[in-house]
């Protein structure tokens, strides 16, 4: 474990990290003295919990009644009384509802159809809202009753807004869920909707909260000997995240750069207990047990799927009583008999996505990985955890599980994470940049097939819109303090529409240089909006002589700059009034992946 300096801050802070996960979720915390080292520790008391004291996770779980309010969640969803009390009164259980917050690509489209549908009338947000909301009252009842001044620690921080907020999320999660989540954090009540309440929310990928969680434990330090790179595998019920990392030379000897683009693939335990409600549909359709399904299902996620370690061995998935029996289908005294290599089956297409995104990873590094470590609920696996490592220690790789708990690596990363920072440097995982109109060339190829294209501009120059303009190029390392910009024009015959600008950046997915926004559009995608008000700017620009009697314009200069070392991306508009360089307030909407082709700026 890394020496951790005291605490500088001039008030005491609470810092909170939730981990909302797509089955299971769990609060840890740490108490920011001044003057004191601050411990990593974890909210282990929850209503209705069964393990109480030892257990730092309660199930994603929300019950809402006919009207759409808030019956039990969490581990109280689980009890006997509230499914009888939900079965009589008819109340809907929201589960897995996480996921429906993920990017919407095309290589995630079908999954849709295997998650379970949101309650009428609630979106995501809404949903995330509720959870988060429980997730908080939970934390304020621990501290509160776990402390001696519990409640004096509380009631200042939260009435003095000294309350900060860690939310992790997939790697393949951007700025557009990280809005929302933040939206949900504000209609849960953890921060008002004003700017210093919005920067109590920092955002943390479960790649680097984990690695976080690794480096706090001890498990890097051989692995760094030899200077190679480490990679963590965070196998989680919805996702698994894939990151590389390497050490770096520093003055604190702990810090550390991203050494590929993370991968996030939808392949979590839920997707083994999917294969299996699958393979139990066919096996018991036209049976009297096919009403049993679900149940069944359920039973084979929490006790099966668990235990699996051996498919040479058959395996039973209890759901019943002795008088249930069908010998044609292996089913004696409420235990079904299913051959312990279908169940492997169940788990095969995780197990070789996450082989081939280590390969991926390895092959794409710019150091050489040595070391692979699995964190995460889905990682407690057995047959996971020896089917990984028998393939990967035999190409080389020392892939080892923390003898921790594994299923607090991302809640107690992200409160390092805040405290310790020993991410320096990240790469990008796409292409960013903006859709613009350049001046036309009568004899470049690629402009003469593109002629329907040519627009003329307010200074009379013929111009060829939907070309692509660069920012900043995939699998780019890049330090926190970089900024990348590109320079633009906008032009306008009425001064009152520059008063304020509105610019799209554009990610782009594939892997080569892009262009044109005509060529692999489908691959193009609107990452936000970045607005600014440049009234007072607008009020001091020149006019312009219109070209050959044409009327008069204004032109407007100015450069987009984006910060992507962060977790968070942040964007500003800069332009030069009166020699010095200004930089505008500015406002990111993000909105759901679509394809764009407008031409709004020209290339300066």
């Amino acid at each position: 474990m890394t020496a951790r300096p005291p605490y500088n801050g001039a008030h005491r802070k609470l810092l909170l990290a939730f981990d909302v996960g797509t089955t299971y979720s769990g609060v840890s915390y740490s108490i920011l003295t001044p003057g004191q080292v601050p411990e990593i520790k974890s909210v282990t008391r929850y209503p209705a919990q069964e393990r109480v004291g030892g257990d730092s996770k309660i199930p994603t779980i929300i019950y809402y009644n006919k009207d759409g309010g808030v019956e039990a969640v969490g581990a109280e969803a689980t009890t006997e009384n509230v499914h009888e009390k939900a079965e009589d009164e008819g109340w809907i259980k929201a589960e897995w509802f996480k996921l429906h917050l993920r990017p919407k690509t095309t290589s995630t489209a079908g999954i849709t159809q295997s998650l379970p549908s949101l309650p009428e009338n609630k979106t995501v947000v809404d949903l995330f809202a509720d959870f988060l909301r429980y997730l908080y009252a939970c934390t304020k009842d621990y501290i509160q009753g776990t402390y001696a001044n519990g409640a004096g620690i509380w009631t200042s921080a939260e009435s003095q807004g000294y309350i900060d907020f860690v939310l992790s999320h997939p790697n393949g999660w951007g700025g557009a869920q990280q809005a929302q989540m933040r939206t949900a954090a504000i209609r849960a009540g953890l921060i008002p909707d004003k700017s210093d309440g919005h920067e109590r929310v920092h955002f943390v990928t479960e790649g680097e909260a984990s690695l976080h969680f690794c480096i706090q434990n001890g498990l890097t330090t051989e692995s760094l000997k030899n200077g190679d790179g480490i990679l963590i595998v965070d196998a989680g019920g919805g996702t698994i995240d894939i990151s590389a990392y390497a050490h770096t030379a520093s003055t604190t000897g702990f810090s550390f750069e991203e050494i590929t683009s993370p991968q996030c693939h939808l392949q979590g335990s839920i997707f083994v207990t999917s294969r299996a409600h699958t393979y139990l549909q066919v096996l018991l359709q036209g049976t009297r047990f096919s009403g049993d399904v679900e149940h069944i299902t359920n039973c084979f996620d929490k006790t099966t799927k668990l235990t699996f370690r051996n498919p040479s061995d058959s395996q039973f998935i209890k759901f019943g009583t002795v008088r249930d029996k069908d010998i044609k289908l292996n089913i004696r005294s409420g235990q079904l008999k299913v051959p312990g290599v279908d169940v492997a089956d169940f788990f095969e297409p995780s197990i070789s996505c996450i082989v081939r995104a280590i390969m991926e990873q390895s092959r794409a590094s710019v150091k050489v990985i040595s070391s692979i470590f699995l964190v995460g609920g889905f990682a407690a696996n057995d047959w996971l955890f020896t089917k990984l490592q028998r393939g990967l220690e035999q190409i080389g790789f020392i892939f080892c599980r923390p003898d921790t708990h594994v299923n607090k690596a991302v809640a107690d990363g992200a409160v390092s994470f805040y405290l310790d920072h020993f991410v320096g440097t990240r790469v990008s995982r796409f292409t960013y940049g903006v859709n613009c109109g350049i001046p036309h060339e009568p004899r470049n190829a690629e402009h003469v097939q593109r002629k329907s294209s040519i627009y003329f501009g307010c200074d009379g120059r013929p111009m060829i819109s939907g070309h692509f303009d660069v920012i900043l190029q995939k699998d780019t390392q890049i330090s926190e303090s970089a900024e990348y910009r590109s320079s633009y024009i906008r032009q306008s015959r009425n001064q009152a529409k520059l008063r304020n600008i509105s610019a799209k950046i554009v990610c782009y997915q594939g892997s080569d240089i892009p262009r044109w926004s005509d060529v692999n559009s489908e691959m193009y995608s609107t990452l936000c909006h970045v607005e600014a008000d440049t009234s007072d700017l607008a009020m001091r620009l020149e006019l312009h002589p219109g070209p050959e009697n044409r009327e008069a314009y204004y032109e407007l200069d100015f450069d987009i700059a984006l910060l992507f070392g962060l977790t968070e991306l942040k964007a500003q508009l800069c332009w030069i009034e009166n020699g010095e360089e200004k930089r505008g307030p500015v406002s990111i909407v993000y909105e759901p992946d679509t394809i764009i082709h407008d031409n709004a700026e020209v290339k300066s």
